[in-house]
């Protein structure tokens, strides 16, 4: 038999060296995998003798038959705790909470993943305007204030500005909105001092209006170069401003010998001189002539039966179309055909029909006096021709006279002309004339 499992002859065999180093390997190998075994029989005996241990102390009901382990007992089975019921008792599949709790209202968490915001009660959305800069001021406002030019309601430009967050760059209204007036006609600036007026103390302070003025008295030297009169206009806005309370009274004399630029004192003297005017303050509402529709109408039909009346004694043309273009009232131009026209049938000679019949042949050329506004005039002197003819007896052929004129010279249209009314009684030279009509 082989002696190669004997330990005695193997320890010998190590110790009297007398080993290969295959067999080496091999024996190390075999103590290593014995060593392995041990270890895992002695671990699974510990873990069994504890489980055991801690179902016999816990899991064990004294009253229950061969100590049968209780389920759905619900202290822990690990030994651990103070062997309280889990949760306090409170715990378990369909249970909300211990008996007799009560649970008070929580805010929802905006962080909370099922957070609805539409579902919070009364939602409220406000739309935040961002803040408008400075250099897109002239941008946003520029347009709302020429609008403003055609409308003339102040409200609605108030309703467009608070739309806008103009910020502390807000006091730049008043010195864009005179900036353009100044480029624009008499009734732009007269409507845009009325909105200066209508803004003060309502969206702009009279700190604000005198930050804008200030700014614009700085900026002269740029605005002469579109507009040489603007020291003497600004002096005027700057005067009704302080007559319109929107200007402190005090403004002229904070700036009295301070100011360095010669347009800017041209300015402030030209303002000192129309608040120091005999009537003062009360005539600085119609500083700017009061031009377009805002005039009344007997204000109207006034000036331009002045505007007929200066023609015909200086006998100027284009004195009477400029007069006529300052008062921008295109669709009343009918009154100055009305007028022109009475004036020839009261008029003695044929001289104020020849000059007439020139000034409305200069202002249809020009484009001033439309088809519509020619034809309106002469129909309305030939709808009040018989009371007319009331206080000028010979009022029918003056007008069959200067409609004949007109027509020769391409004033108005054929039409116009065999419109015109015709005498009421024709006179025959005698019963036997055979009906011969009496020139």
């Amino acid at each position: 038999c082989s002696h190669a499992d004997d330990p005695a002859l193997i320890g010998d065999a190590e110790v009297n060296g007398n080993w290969t180093p295959q067999e080496k390997a091999l024996h190390e190998a075999r103590l290593k995998a014995k060593a392995k075994r041990r270890l895992r029989r002695s671990s699974s005996r510990n873990s069994a003798s504890e489980s055991s241990e801690s179902k016999d102390l816990a899991g064990a009901d004294p009253h229950s038959p061969k100590g049968k382990v209780v389920t759905n007992d619900r202290k822990s089975r690990m030994g651990k705790g103070r062997g309280l019921p889990k949760k306090g008792g409170a715990g378990g599949k369909g249970v909300w909470g211990a008996a007799g709790m009560v649970y008070e209202d929580e805010e929802p968490d905006v962080k909370d993943p099922n957070y609805d915001e539409s579902a919070q009660g009364d939602t409220v959305y406000e739309t935040v305007m961002p803040e408008v800069e400075e250099r897109e001021m002239e941008k946003m406002v520029n347009p709302i204030v020429q609008e403003y030019f055609e409308h003339g309601d102040t409200k609605e430009v108030q309703m467009l500005l608070k739309e806008l967050n103009l910020g502390p760059h807000k006091y730049e209204v008043s010195s864009l909105a005179v900036s353009l007036s100044l480029e624009g006609k008499a009734s732009h600036r007269e409507l845009t001092s009325l909105l200066l007026s209508d803004l003060s103390g309502k969206m702009l302070s009279q700190g604000d209006m005198s930050r804008a003025f200030d700014k614009m008295l700085k900026d002269l030297p740029d605005l002469i170069l579109d507009t040489p009169e603007a020291p003497q206009m600004l002096g005027q806005f700057i005067a009704r401003a302080i007559a319109d309370h929107v200007l402190p009274m005090d403004f002229l004399d904070y700036h009295k010998g301070k100011v360095d630029c010669e347009h800017a004192r041209v300015a402030l003297d030209r303002a000192a001189v129309l608040l120091s005017m005999k009537r003062e303050m009360v005539r600085l509402d119609n500083v700017w002539g009061v031009g377009g529709g805002l005039r009344p109408v007997k204000h109207l039909v006034k000036e331009m039966n002045l505007l007929l009346k200066e023609y015909l004694i200086s006998g100027d043309v284009a004195e009477a179309e400029h007069c006529l273009r300052d008062l921008e009232v295109p669709h009343f131009h009918h009154e100055l055909v009305y007028e022109a026209v009475v004036m020839v049938l009261e008029s003695n000679g044929d001289t104020a029909g020849h000059m007439m019949m020139k000034l409305l042949q200069s202002l249809w050329k020009t484009g001033l006096i439309t088809v519509d506004q020619m034809n309106r005039g002469f129909e309305r002197v030939y709808n009040e021709l018989p009371e007319i003819c009331l206080d000028v007896p010979h009022a029918h052929s003056i007008m069959e006279n200067f409609v004949d004129l007109c027509y020769q010279e391409s004033v108005i249209t054929k039409q116009l002309r065999d419109t015109c009314p015709s005498r009421g009684r024709k006179r025959f030279v005698s019963e036997g004339d055979g009906g011969m009509i009496k020139n």
